[in-house]
């Protein structure tokens, strides 16, 4: 779907595609053991009692059903064809959680897009997957129709985000992307306070 080049250390090549291939998202999520219950990227978009009931290769299961429909979950980069990152990208009212957020708000009616988890493998950092990743996403988006994109980063003022919320990113990134700050919220993360952010797409 998208490519880019990076310059550093050798030349390397980034392609984003749409997230259709469970085996590769499993790359990203899956646990060592197939019983455990991880993440997923399915805590943003079920609703808090789906997301408490779905445990183990249940929750797995759900995420090769979201590959196998139309409309991808997310995109996976891939750095020289190793699953390098991913970013979940869908359209906001899939999203339970942002959808009813109380704490995040929705600043008008547009049928929004949200970017909410971006993923980098170890050992694949450093190497511009994140930038790529954004801008996959939003392509992405773009495509299938979505009139805007929107993120809920950190505002954090360079100052370090703990790893285990950097999930969410930051201001400074998302604003790399062409993407600007539309509202505050009442939402934080890693101690720091999250905005919402957007970029129109038409």
């Amino acid at each position: 779907m998208s490519s880019r080049r990076s310059g550093r250390r050798r030349e390397t090549t980034i392609e984003v595609r749409p997230a259709h291939d469970f085996d590769d998202v499993a790359v990203i999520f899956a646990p060592k053991k197939p019983e455990s219950s991880v993440c997923w990227c399915l805590s943003w978009r079920l609703s808090s009692k789906e997301n408490r009931s779905l445990v183990g290769a249940a929750r797995a299961d759900r995420v090769r059903e979201l590959c196998a429909r139309d409309l991808a979950p997310g995109v996976l980069a891939h750095l020289d064809g190793e699953v390098a990152g991913w970013a979940g990208v869908a359209p906001r009212s899939e999203l339970h959680p942002f959808a009813h957020s109380r704490k995040i708000p929705h600043i008008d009616d547009l049928p929004v897009w949200s970017l909410w988890c971006i993923r980098v493998r170890p050992g694949f950092r450093k190497h511009g997957i994140t930038g790529a990743l954004i801008d996959g996403a939003v392509e992405y988006a773009k495509l299938c129709g979505a009139p805007a994109v929107e993120s809920y980063p950190v505002d954090n003022g360079g100052e370090r985000l703990d790893q285990t919320m950097a999930f969410v990113g930051t201001r400074a990134m998302f604003e790399r992307a062409g993407f600007t700050k539309a509202a505050d919220t009442d939402s934080i993360a890693g101690g720091f306070p999250r905005i919402l952010m957007r970029l129109p797409l038409e």
